[in-house]
């Protein structure tokens, strides 16, 4: 994994919530309570794999929905 990504829960939450400022202004509250609500549900995992895997998952989803909101702001 890179270095300059999230390695814990906490550093992912962080990084997650910065990228939302990212979004157009509209969509910024629904992603936002939408990784809150994720990180509550999933706040008792405690297998390093199933973490890992969610790290991983969770980036390359906000890659995706930037990628997704920066075709629609060209257009």
């Amino acid at each position: 994994m890179n270095p300059n990504l999230p390695q814990t829960p906490l550093r992912l939450y962080a990084y997650l919530l910065r990228k939302v400022r990212l979004l157009p202004v509209e969509a910024r509250p629904y992603y936002t309570n939408y990784i809150r609500q994720n990180f509550r549900q999933h706040a008792d995992e405690d297998d390093p794999e199933n973490i890992k895997i969610m790290i991983a998952t969770a980036i390359s989803d906000m890659d995706w929905l930037l990628a997704k909101y920066s075709k629609q702001k060209n257009r």
